[in-house]
């Protein structure tokens, strides 16, 4: 009998103890979450519906209260819900958010702004900290703009989509705009002074990254053009194996401290350590990585636009990048659902050694699919940096420039700023008059086009029907016009101006804008078919 009662008690703590684990886990089930994307201190993108998103318990109702609105969403069948906000004017002073969900749970945000948000993405041109630029070190100094906010996500490769990630919104200081975009701080700093309203800065770039790693994989494998980079890939995918590289680094590692060791002892310098082998399967380059891994987390949060930096890595495959970098831009409107916000990019720099003769280059092929995708989408625009690059470092580290000339794009086109030039002089037409060829250029305003320097245009190329390039004397016969020839082609058909990769060219317009890379032939591509035509 004692021992039934003993069994008894036990089988009622037992059950006591499982209800409260049961509780437990319903209390888990039924918290409410929000993606790291909207949060504390953020900035909401004005006069536009927003979307509030996050995830509680399936078919749970939750409300969202802000700026005297109150909305009610309803968690799907995966848990995931969503509510808009109707447009709202910039606004200055800190609110509060108030989401309710299931259980009684409620997360309070604080200190919401209302303002302009842009995204900035890319490779490591846009990553690369403030700190680092060329005046860094006073722009940090006197970076205290605390209706600036930004965010920053940390490099993530995943194969599917991602909804979180490590960060926080913060207000701009110097310490947060240090280690942030140099790009996207200027820009964005540019932008606040000019519109006096708070901005929203969005940094997901990653150094070395190819451009279809942003892309869908789906989108990429339905499509011919790209059958030759998927399947490469998918070999990869069926190969590799970071393992044993891993094993050997750690090996190599253990060593490297031995060596350090005895160098210590003996006063000598240390040798420098083993680098860290690259995971393919997991870094910046596979198809869709980034897109799942750092895109994904931030799609659908309300932005004006964004701008880009990027293109080094695909240099080599510039004929595809023509039709690449259009579909990623598209695909990301499309997956944003907002229209065809504005997308604004740096074409690449110069870099490299100078080359003593004219000929071909990749880095030329793909600054001119930069520019062709002009072309292809509305709502677009290229900052020409041609003059700032430096030929030792991929790098440049004059940053502020290439973000001034993306804000140009911006205050013009989506704020009004008409008394703003922002597009570089670009080719219009070409005539041939004998032994010379006159070139007329768009996008030049009344003051003319400009040679810097010196007098004389310098960077113009000309070739005959053999297709072999000279270098070409010049004379600016108007304010939109120039005219080239050589003594060496008596027949001139074809010119080109700062085609190479690190040209020497001084052309540019009175606001100081160089005039963008051009050729004016069909002449077969470095980087696609013999067959291959620049249109």
């Amino acid at each position: 009998m004692k021992s039934l009662r003993l069994n008894l008690r036990w089988s009622q703590a037992l059950a006591v103890v499982l209800l409260a684990a049961s509780l437990l886990v319903e209390q888990a089930q039924a918290e409410l979450k929000l993606p790291t994307i909207v949060g504390d201190k953020m900035v909401l993108q004005r006069d536009q519906n927003l979307n509030i998103w996050g995830w509680d318990n399936a078919g749970q109702e939750v409300n969202v209260s802000f700026a005297g609105e109150n909305v009610v969403g309803k968690a799907d069948a995966k848990g995931r819900w969503q509510v808009v906000l109707k447009p709202m004017k910039a606004n200055a002073k800190g609110q509060e958010m108030v989401i309710s969900g299931s259980g009684g749970s409620k997360i309070t945000l604080k200190d919401i702004l209302i303002g302009e948000v842009w995204l900035c993405s890319g490779q490591s041109n846009m990553s690369f900290a403030v700190k680092n630029s060329y005046g860094g070190d006073l722009e940090v100094l006197t970076a205290n703009y605390p209706l600036i906010r930004m965010i920053s996500v940390p490099n993530l490769a995943a194969q599917e989509p991602k909804d979180h990630f490590k960060g926080q919104w913060d207000k701009c200081d110097p310490a947060v705009t240090a280690n942030f975009s140099a790009v996207g701080y200027y820009f964005g700093r540019l932008l606040h002074q000019a519109l006096g309203v708070p901005v929203g800065l969005i940094d997901n770039a990653w150094g070395g990254s190819s451009a279809e790693a942003w892309v869908r994989r789906d989108l990429l494998e339905k499509d011919e053009k790209y059958k030759a980079v998927m399947a490469r890939w998918k070999n990869i995918e069926a190969t590799f194996d970071f393992e044993p590289l891993l094993k050997d680094y750690q090996a190599e590692r253990n060593a490297w401290k031995k060596q350090v060791k005895l160098a210590k002892e003996q006063g000598e310098k240390a040798p420098l350590p083993p680098r860290y082998p690259r995971d393919l399967l997991n870094g910046q380059h596979r198809p869709a990585n980034l897109y799942n891994g750092v895109l994904h987390p931030v799609i659908g949060y309300g932005m004006r636009g964004a701008i880009w930096y990027q293109g080094e890595s695909n240099a080599g495959r510039a004929f595809e990048y023509r039709s690449l970098f259009p579909l990623m831009i598209q695909s990301w409107r499309d997956e944003w659902k907002q229209g065809d916000f504005p997308f604004y990019w740096v074409q690449l720099a110069d870099f490299r050694d100078e080359k003593p003769e004219p000929g071909d280059s990749q880095w030329a092929e793909l600054r001119e699919a930069q520019t062709l995708t002009m072309s292809k989408l509305k709502n677009t625009g290229e900052a020409v940096i041609i003059d700032i690059g430096e030929g030792r470092d991929i790098h440049p580290r004059n940053k502020r420039t290439a973000g001034e000339r993306l804000a140009r794009w911006a205050l013009v086109e989506n704020y009004g700023y008409d008394q703003l030039v922002c597009q570089s002089p670009t080719y219009q037409k070409m005539e041939k008059k004998g032994a010379k060829i006159l070139l007329t250029f768009d996008h030049v305003s009344a003051d003319g086009l400009y040679s810097f320097d010196v007098k004389e245009p310098i960077g113009f190329a000309i070739a005959g029907a053999d297709q072999k390039f000279v270098w070409a004397k010049a004379v600016q016969v108007g304010k939109n016009q120039v005219e080239v020839w050589s003594d060496e082609i008596k027949e001139p058909v074809a010119v080109r101006y700062a085609w190479s990769d690190n040209p020497v060219a001084n052309m540019r317009s009175a606001e100081n804008l160089p005039m963008t890379p051009f050729r004016t032939d069909d002449f077969p591509m470095v980087t696609g078919p013999a067959t291959v035509k620049k249109k």
